[in-house]
């Protein structure tokens, strides 16, 4: 659709460059400040996601916590209950090839920058000394770390396989009513949990602090798109206040009485946005 201004408006301007600047002006300002519009919709809509987003992985991250507590009671309960039984029995070690090393979790290997930020909120470091340690991780990073660290888990728990089937045989191959080699079973047992559910637990504290970081980087990114929403409504703004102007210009000649009713709303849009974004 193209743009015409009225003739009688025209014919009133003098036909020389600043003059066809002048007519040009309202549409081309016009057209700048629907593009801004749209600019400042859009990183709106971003930042809205950014929020979503982050709101997602906080839940999830909330989830790792709730297993990190549940394990470190259980690996604190089957300790203490260990402690009484060795305290007051005589317990004696399990002859058990599968028994005799006890798996430990491997660490997973992390990009040094992503290390760096988990390092920092595992030690709960000021958010402004984390916010500078992850600004230089990229998205990508963080999802490989998490990724390699759930990786991690299911290798330890892989690894842990071999006793769980090594105490279920030795179960099922237990002499009825002998009472000392299910006692020394049971403190096995317990002992091995204590370790498992310890070591899970430290495993599964590391992902969470790595959803902790994605939650960070999420609500960076979305004040990033909120100011820059800002900045392009304000420049909307000026783009409208441009037309508003320009349009008194080419009007003020003519005395249009339309043409100078269309500026007197635009400035009262002006006041009214200004107004909300000081009162409201």
């Amino acid at each position: 659709m193209k743009t015409k201004l009225p003739e009688g408006l025209t014919q009133d301007v003098p036909q020389t460059p600043w003059g066809k600047v002048l007519l040009a002006t309202p549409v081309i300002m016009t057209v700048i400040a629907t593009l801004l519009a749209g600019l400042a919709s859009s990183e709106m809509t971003r930042a809205q996601y950014d929020r979503a987003y982050g709101a997602q992985l906080q839940s999830k991250a909330g989830d790792q916590w709730a297993y990190f507590q549940a394990k470190k009671i259980r690996s604190a309960m089957q300790r203490n209950s260990f402690e009484v039984l060795d305290a007051t029995t005589e317990i004696r070690p399990l002859e058990d090839p599968a028994l005799a090393k006890v798996a430990v979790p491997v660490p997973p290997v992390l990009d040094p920058a992503v290390a760096a930020a988990l390092q920092a909120i595992e030690s709960q470091r000021p958010e402004t000394e984390i916010a500078a340690l992850l600004a230089p991780v990229a998205v990508p990073a963080l999802v490989t770390a998490l990724q390699a660290s759930k990786d991690a888990a299911l290798a330890f728990d892989a690894a842990m396989a071999p006793a769980a089937q090594a105490f279920e045989r030795l179960e099922k191959a237990l002499p009825p009513r002998d009472r000392a080699a299910a006692r020394d079973l049971t403190a096995a047992k317990m002992r091995h949990n204590s370790v498992r559910y310890d070591s899970e637990a430290r495993l599964n504290q590391t992902v969470a602090n790595l959803y902790e970081l994605q939650v960070r980087k999420a609500n960076v990114s979305a004040e990033r798109h909120h100011r820059r929403s800002g900045k392009f409504f304000f420049g909307m703004l000026a783009a409208q206040a441009a037309v508003i102007v320009s349009t008194f210009a080419v009007a003020a000649r003519k005395r249009n009485f339309l043409w100078s009713l269309a500026a007197v709303a635009g400035g009262a849009a002006i006041v009214f946005a200004v107004y909300v974004y000081l009162r409201v």
